[in-house]
């Protein structure tokens, strides 16, 4: 979809800015469509025509945020590709702005149907984003035929999303290189396919 230009272009990302602020600062629960305006400094009017309910701002933003997502790195090698996939996934929930926004959302998305079908949409781009690092590496021989790029990618975030909703452990850069690790050795196993594509490999 492209992009609205001009003012409408200003005023949308004046009011996502400011829902991610009040996401990060105090939680979905705290999000009103007038004190957006307010804090976008936009008529509420223009807040209301556009967007309607909170939930279809939290859907904008996310789209937002997926668009402007840093794209995949290429390494020549799955497990230097699954590592730097897990430190970018690292960088973001540890950031002072964006792990707070992240929890919020999630947070959300176990209430409330729509928050959790936006929410499914950006990780939808973002594992699709990095997916083909994995097919990448099925040509190369890393790992077997019929592996599940998808789930591959999923495997590498999880713990790290584990331990930021649970507070449960570090959230550092070794526990994001063991969470690629780890990935990276259930792929060559085989765990990520069907049991017919790995008996043809």
């Amino acid at each position: 979809m492209e992009r609205p230009g001009g003012r409408t272009a200003r005023v949308r990302a004046a009011v996502l800015r400011a829902a991610g602020d009040v996401l990060a600062e105090q939680g979905f629960a705290h999000l009103e469509l007038s004190d957006l305006a307010r804090r976008a400094d936009v008529g509420k009017t223009t807040v209301y025509r556009r967007w309607g309910t909170v939930t279809a701002v939290v859907t904008d933003l996310l789209a937002e945020m997926a668009a402007e997502s840093v794209p995949r790195t290429e390494t020549g090698t799955l497990s230097g590709d699954l590592r730097a996939n897990a430190r970018l996934v690292l960088t973001t929930l540890t950031d002072p702005r964006q792990g707070p926004l992240f929890k919020a959302v999630i947070a959300a998305a176990t209430c409330d149907d729509a928050t959790a079908a936006a929410l499914r949409g950006f990780y939808a781009t973002r594992v699709a984003e990095w997916a083909p690092c994995v097919t990448q590496a099925v040509t190369r021989g890393e790992v077997p035929r019929g592996t599940d790029a998808e789930e591959v990618i999923r495997a590498v975030s999880a713990p790290l999303y584990y331990r930021l909703l649970t507070g449960t452990g570090d959230l550092d850069e070794t526990t994001a290189d063991r969470a690629a690790a780890a990935a990276v050795t259930a792929a060559v196993a085989g765990v990520f396919t069907s049991a017919g594509a790995t008996a043809s490999t």
